[in-house]
C-alpha cells in the first residue's frame, strides 16, 4: 500500500517535472554538457538580468510616454466682436486614451512581443503555444494584486490619493472582467478547446470597441455614459519635478552639478533647453552615453562619511551591474526629439528584444528542469515581463495628485493582455491553420487555462471590494493610514498567492 502511495505520487510529479534530456541550447553548443543544475541556475539568472532591463528601459519609456501627452497644438480663434485673433494651446492627447493606448499598451508591449513571438514560432502548428497565453493571464493576475499591493504603500504617511474619474475607471474595469469572461466562452463554451478564425478578429475588434466607450465616458456622451460626476483633475498629466535625475542617471538632482540636471517634462516646442550650456540635443545625447560610463564616485564618499558604507558600496555595485543595460540604452534618442516619439518607439523596439531573450530563456528552463511551461509562465515569466507595468504604476502613484493612471493602467492592461496580447498571436495562427489547413487553432492544456481564469476572476473580485472599501472609509484607493495600508498590501499579496498555487496544480494536473 506505501508502495502504490509512492507510485502514485511520483506519476503526479511527473505532471511538473520530466527527465529528459534537453539537447537545446542558448549560446553554444558546450552548454548541453553542463550539469542540468549549473543550466538551470545560468538559465535563471539571466533571466533574472532580462528583466532588470526590462525595469531599466521602463524609465526611459516613460519618461517619452510623458513627452508625448504633454504635446500641445496651437489653435487660433477670431472673436466674432471685435475680430481680433485668439491663439491658445491645447492638448493633443485625452489623458483616458493616453492611459489606455500609450501607458497600458507599451507597459504590456513585452508580453504582447513574447507571446506575438511565440505564435510566430508555432506557425504550422495545429497546437497553440503555451507560453503566451500562460504569461498573459499570469500577468494579469501579478498586475491586479502585486502591483496594486506596491500602489497602496507608495503615497506618504496619511496621503491619499483617489480616483479622480470614477466613471472611467467603471467602464475600464467592464472592460477589462468581461476580457476574462470572453476568453473563458471561447475556450469553453462556443468551441470547446479551439479557436477559430472570428473568435479571434472578435477578440481584437473588442480593443477598439474600450478605446471608443472609454473616450464616450470622458467626454459624457449621452446615453452611452454613466451620468456620474468627475472631481477635479490636474491640468498636467504628471507634475512638474525640479532636479530629479532618472533611474539611468548616477547624479540625484543636487543642484550644484551644473552639468546635469533632470530633463524638464515641457514639450519639445516651448524650447526650455537649459540642462546643458551647449542647450542641444547632440550634447543631451551625448551625455547619456558620459552617464552610462561613470560611477557616482562624489556620492559614494558622502554616503562613507556619514558611516554608511554598506550602502555606498552596495550601490557601486548596483551601478556596476546595471552598466551593461544603461550603456544600450543610451542609444534610445533623447525625449526632446519629435516630442518624444522617437524614444518611445526605440524603447519598444528594446522591449521586444527583451522579449525573444526570455522566451528563449524560458524555453530552456522548460526543457532543461522538464517543468510545465504554463507553470513557468504563470510565476516567473509573468512577474518578470509585467515589471515595466509595477514600474510604470509606482511612478503614476508617486507623482501624480491622482489614483487614476496607477489604476488605469492596471485595468487597462488587463484587457491589452487579452483583445491585443492574446487576440493578435491567436489571429496570426488561425488565419494561417485556416488558409493551409482549413483547420482552426487547437488550445493544449485549455481545461487547465479555463481553470486559472476562474480562479483569477474570483480573486479579482475580492480586489476590486477592498479598494472600494477604501474609497468609502479613507476617501481614496491609495494611502491612507500606514497599518491599513499595509494591511492592504498584505492581503493583495495573498491573493495572489493563492492564484498562483491554485493555477498551477491544475495545470500540473495534480488538482
Amino acid at each position: 500500500m506505501v508502495h502504490d502511495d509512492k507510485t502514485a505520487a511520483g506519476k503526479t510529479f511527473n505532471h511538473i517535472i520530466s527527465e529528459k534530456a534537453c539537447e537545446t541550447y542558448f549560446l553554444f553548443p558546450g552548454e548541453t554538457s553542463m550539469g542540468d543544475g549549473f543550466r538551470t541556475f545560468f538559465y535563471f539568472l539571466a533571466l533574472a538580468y532580462c528583466f532588470i532591463g526590462l525595469s531599466a528601459i521602463t524609465e526611459r519609456f516613460f519618461r517619452s510616454m510623458e513627452h508625448v501627452v504633454q504635446q500641445t497644438r496651437t489653435v487660433v480663434e477670431i472673436d466674432p466682436r471685435n475680430n481680433t485673433q485668439r491663439v491658445r494651446h491645447e492638448k493633443v492627447w485625452n489623458y483616458t486614451i493616453a492611459d489606455i493606448t500609450l501607458l497600458a499598451f507599451g507597459t504590456s508591449f513585452p508580453q504582447i512581443s513574447l507571446a506575438t513571438i511565440d505564435a510566430i514560432r508555432n506557425i504550422g502548428k495545429l497546437y497553440a503555444g503555451g507560453l503566451g497565453p500562460g504569461t498573459l493571464v499570469g500577468s494579469a493576475a501579478f498586475d491586479l494584486f502585486p502591483i496594486h499591493a506596491v500602489c497602496v504603500v507608495v503615497p506618504k504617511a496619511g496621503e491619499v490619493k483617489k480616483i479622480s474619474d470614477l466613471g472611467v475607471w467603471i467602464v475600464e474595469l467592464f472592460w477589462s472582467f468581461w476580457a476574462y469572461i470572453w476568453l473563458y466562452i471561447i475556450l469553453e463554451v462556443w468551441s470547446p478547446n479551439v479557436i477559430t478564425v472570428w473568435e479571434a478578429l472578435l477578440t481584437v475588434l473588442q480593443f477598439g470597441m474600450l478605446l471608443v466607450h472609454a473616450y464616450a465616458q470622458d467626454k459624457r456622451w449621452p446615453l452611452v455614459s454613466l451620468p456620474l460626476d468627475r472631481s477635479e483633475r490636474p491640468e498636467e498629466w504628471v507634475p512638474a519635478e525640479k532636479g530629479i535625475a532618472d533611474i539611468f542617471s548616477i547624479h540625484q538632482g543636487n543642484a550644484s552639478d551644473s552639468t546635469y540636471q533632470h530633463l524638464p517634462l515641457s514639450d519639445p516646442s516651448d524650447k526650455h533647453f537649459d540642462i546643458y550650456p551647449e542647450s542641444d540635443v547632440a550634447s543631451i545625447w551625448k551625455h547619456q552615453f558620459v552617464d552610462a560610463l561613470m560611477l557616482d564616485s562624489t556620492k559614494l564618499r558622502d554616503t562613507n562619511n556619514r558611516g554608511r558604507v554598506g550602502v555606498g558600496w552596495a550601490k557601486v555595485f548596483w551601478n556596476v551591474i546595471v552598466a551593461p543595460w544603461k550603456l544600450v540604452f543610451a542609444f534610445v534618442p533623447p525625449y526632446q526629439i519629435a516630442h518624444g516619439w522617437i524614444a518611445f518607439i526605440c524603447s519598444l523596439i528594446f522591449i521586444s528584444g527583451i522579449a525573444y531573450i526570455v522566451t528563449r530563456l524560458t524555453d530552456l528552463i522548460s526543457c532543461v528542469t522538464g517543468i510545465n511551461s504554463y507553470v513557468i509562465a504563470f510565476t516567473a515569466l509573468a512577474g518578470g515581463t509585467s515589471w515595466p507595468d509595477l514600474v510604470a504604476s509606482k511612478i503614476a502613484a508617486e507623482r501624480q495628485t491622482t489614483a487614476d493612471s496607477a489604476i488605469a493602467n492596471i485595468t487597462c492592461s488587463n484587457s491589452v493582455n487579452i483583445y491585443v496580447g492574446i487576440g493578435v498571436p491567436w489571429l496570426i495562427d488561425t488565419v494561417y491553420n485556416f488558409i493551409a489547413y482549413g483547420e482552426p487553432l487547437r488550445i493544449e492544456n485549455a481545461e487547465g487555462l479555463s481553470f486559472s481564469l476562474l480562479v483569477f476572476f474570483s480573486t479579482s473580485v475580492g480586489c476590486i471590494s477592498i479598494l472600494v472599501v477604501r474609497r468609502i472609509v479613507f476617501g481614496g484607493e491609495l494611502g491612507g493610514p500606514r497599518v491599513w495600508a499595509w494591511v492592504t498590501c498584505a492581503y493583495f499579496m495573498l491573493l495572489w498567492l493563492i492564484f498562483v498555487v491554485l493555477s498551477s496544480l491544475k495545470v500540473s494536473g495534480i488538482i
